[in-house]
């Protein structure tokens, strides 16, 4: 059973293909943007996400789907903890630098 707050939710997994990580967006397919991610702002919501997302974890298109507190910001929701908020951003490994 998911752990359940006040907090509003959006559902994530790693999808199989390429191990991205994705969200769940409002028609109940998977983006790599966490702006398109559906917001779920109550338990029935967040248990009704999980359901189509462990449907979808049966089908082997993502792994290990779970739910994620966010703050809905005007360019969307943004995780509240710091590891969410890496992987929404993006592989960190893009980030660092390489050598000339």
């Amino acid at each position: 059973m998911a752990r359940v707050t006040d907090a509003p939710k959006v559902v994530t997994a790693n999808r199989l293909q390429d191990g991205a990580v994705v969200w769940l967006t409002a028609a109940g397919d998977w983006s790599t943007r966490i702006a398109d991610a559906q917001v779920q702002a109550d338990t029935a919501g967040v248990e009704t996400a999980l359901g189509i997302a462990r449907a979808s974890a049966a089908r082997q298109e993502v792994v290990e789907p779970y739910a994620v507190d966010v703050v809905v910001e005007g360019d969307g929701p943004r995780p509240l903890k710091t590891r969410e908020w890496i992987r929404a951003a993006g592989p960190s490994i893009d980030a660092i630098p390489t050598a000339a």
